[in-house]
Formats: structure tokens, sequence, C-alpha cells
């Protein structure tokens, strides 16, 4: 299967882990151009799960990623899709400003 994105979401984290781990057991799996990881390493707020974005610098690394899905890491098993990148568009007009006020919410 061909993926046009080069972004796998991870989800299902330990809070535990950490960025670094992240990297290393992806980093087996192709080079990682950029990699996230929320809430990051250093928050000081308690979590019970976090999320993790790892672009790849090659496509196929996606699909190679997704064998990693139900693999217990840490103590959790790992969730891993495939993730659409959003380009920026070029100064878009805003929806809201086009389409005028919305309606009242009336009662029935």
């Amino acid at each position: 299967m061909s993926y046009t994105t080069r972004v796998v979401q991870v989800t299902n984290v330990s809070p535990s882990t950490t960025s670094e781990q992240m990297r290393t057991l992806f980093g087996f799996l192709g080079i990682i151009e950029e990699l996230k990881l929320f809430p990051p390493d250093d928050s000081p707020m308690p979590v019970t799960s976090r999320v993790c974005f790892v672009k790849f610098r090659e496509p196929e690394s996606v699909g190679v990623s997704q064998h990693l899905t139900n693999t217990v890491f840490v103590d959790r098993a790992l969730i891993v899709v495939p993730f659409a990148e959003v380009k920026k568009a070029k100064a878009a007009p805003s929806l809201m400003a086009e389409s005028g006020r919305l309606p009242a919410n009336r009662e029935m």
C-alpha cells in the first residue's frame, strides 16, 4: 500500500514514556524528521495517557510502523495510525467572514 503521508499518530502511550524512548523505538523503522510527544516530557501536569506524532523521511515507514499496533511498550499496547499532514494555506479567507451571520437559536 502506498501512503501519501509521512506522519503517524501513536496513541495509548504510557505517561512514563519519554520522547527519547519513542525516538529509539520508531527510529528502527525509518529516519525520523520530527517527533512530538504530548504532553511534553517537562510538563508539570499529571497525565493518564500520552499521544505521539512521528514524521518520517520516507512514506514507506508509515506502513511499516503500523505493525507496532498492539505492541506493549512500557505498560500499554500502542495504537499506530497514519495521520494526514496539513499543508498551510496561503492567506485563505476565513469561512466565517464569508458566511455572514449564523442563524439564531430558536425555541420550539
